[in-house]
């Protein structure tokens, strides 16, 4: 007999096992299936290994620079396996804290892979993957193949690395950022296709080091969604670090040489250049797991690739929902996890705000970081406001000058009119952790006035934001 929830999952990634989490707590009866690992590619592959292997290479870096603190650290090296180690180590660790999660909220784990025969009803199969258990292997009597029924189902299946027509990742010379999380050994050079967060945090983690790293973008700037002054800043840092930038330049194909890749590149003047490097990195986006979920059998839309959703996850098909990447952009694990909760309280016949895709923050931890939301100054000026904007530099802040760390540049953008806080580009030390208070400044509908108003505390990095709004209105204090 087929098992009744009131919420199937499907998916355990950063917005499915928060959905569990959230349905569970609302008094539902909940299921999550899974076909490889809990806690998704952003805990086993994604955002937070890659974070450990760019702290280890932050870290390194400060090491290099002991003298300018005063220290002395003549004789440091870094141990590739080591390093990649301590990443696999916390990927793990995020694994079984997800899966602890789901045995405290009495949530079913379902082993295997779902596809809707019908609204209100799965079939689980076999995972074609090999489950990835770091406590053990799965319980034999744990959940599995078989029909499952709910109320409701939400599609949580992320999404993968796309892959270009002649140049497929092969695991050895061509990676994905599944490879390029766990190099055998250092490469002394790589070629990186595609300039987003994922390229630029690789390309900054090989260099850190010391490989030679040459990234390669289609579009006119890197960092193609980040705001153009900010963006321009990064690519003069990245430069400055000694990583070779080429724009407006396409890979037209990659040659496996007996000691690398060489990449075909043609540039917008007509040219084309060969660079040769150890490896290559692919990325250049990513694709939303929509196939085999039978979305085709019972009517769920999709467009670009895409489920289509409403503001609340609701799919055309009543019963159905989507959250996370494989509904579309932005991807990232906090978008996820935040239409999870809207999602699962408009389940529950809560009063909910549906998402607002302009106030989700974007980050990318590569040195220097790189934080943002809200609209860009060219995304303003075209929507036709009339802004006002301001800009404050790292280097007329104290606690950036004593960190150390005086390359950086606050930007806030207002309407003119109302005062109303538009949107905040930022680049420097620790930006990632600072975008935050633009983005409850924003949930809260904050003017400037009342941003003036707030006492940052001194000496912080944060003080770089307020100077940011005094400059906007002409008030700067310490530039």
């Amino acid at each position: 007999m087929a098992d009744q929830y009131d919420l199937l999952v499907i998916g355990a990634g950063p917005g499915g096992y928060v959905a569990a989490i959230r349905g569970a707590q609302l008094g539902m009866k909940v299921a999550i299936v899974e076909r490889e690992h809990m806690a998704g590619i952003c805990s086993n592959w994604g955002c937070i290994p890659t974070k450990a292997l760019l702290r280890s290479a932050e870290i390194y870096g400060h090491m290099g620079h002991a003298k300018d603190y005063g220290l002395s650290a003549e004789k440091f090296g870094f141990d590739i396996d080591g390093i990649v180690k301590r990443s696999r180590a916390i990927a793990a660790q995020m694994n079984n804290g997800v899966q602890f999660l789901m045995k405290k909220n009495k949530i079913d784990i379902i082993w295997g892979e779902a596809t809707i025969t019908k609204p209100g009803e799965i079939k689980v199969a076999p995972s074609k993957k090999p489950i990835v258990q770091p406590q053990g292997p799965v319980p034999k009597n744990a959940l599995g193949e078989g029909t499952y029924k709910a109320k409701n189902i939400i599609v949580a299946t992320g999404a993968r690395p796309r892959v270009l027509p002649g140049i497929e990742p092969d695991g050895d010379k061509i990676w994905t950022y599944f490879e390029a999380l766990k190099p055998a050994e250092m490469p002394k050079s790589l070629v990186v296709m595609g300039s987003g967060a994922i390229g630029i945090e690789f390309a900054s983690f090989y260099r850190s080091f010391g490989a030679e790293v040459t990234v390669i973008e289609l579009l006119p700037q890197i960092l193609p969604v980040e705001d153009a002054e900010i963006s321009a800043l990064a690519r003069k840092r990245l430069e400055k670090r000694g990583i070779k930038i080429l724009t407006e330049a396409k890979v037209a194909k990659v040659e496996k040489t007996k000691d690398g890749v060489v990449a075909h590149v043609e540039t917008k003047d007509g040219k084309t250049q060969q660079i040769a490097g150890d490896k290559l990195i692919s990325a250049v986006g990513v694709m939303c797991n929509i196939e085999g979920l039978g979305l085709e059998t019972v009517g769920v839309k999709t467009e670009r690739g895409a489920i289509v959703i409403d503001a609340y996850g609701k799919t055309n098909v009543d019963g159905i929902w989507a959250i996370g990447d494989v509904a579309g952009p932005p991807m990232l694990a906090h978008k996820a996890e935040h239409e999870a909760v809207i999602t699962v309280e408009k389940i529950a016949g809560m009063k909910v705000h549906g998402l607002e895709k302009l106030k989700v923050p974007g980050c990318t931890y590569c040195e220097p970081q790189v934080a943002s939301v809200g609209l860009t100054e060219a995304k303003a000026k075209e929507a036709g406001r009339e802004i006002k904007v301001g800009r404050f530099p790292f280097v007329g802040n104290g606690k950036a000058i004593a960190l150390g760390e005086p390359d950086g540049l606050v930007k806030t953008i207002f309407d003119a009119k109302t005062g109303e806080l538009l949107g905040a580009h930022m680049i420097g030390a620790e930006v990632t952790e600072l975008i935050q208070g633009f983005v409850i400044a924003m949930n809260l509908e904050t003017t400037e006035e009342d941003l003036i108003h707030t006492i940052f505390p001194h000496p912080t990095l944060s003080e770089t934001m307020k100077e940011s709004v005094l400059d906007a209105y002409g008030r700067a204090l310490n530039i």
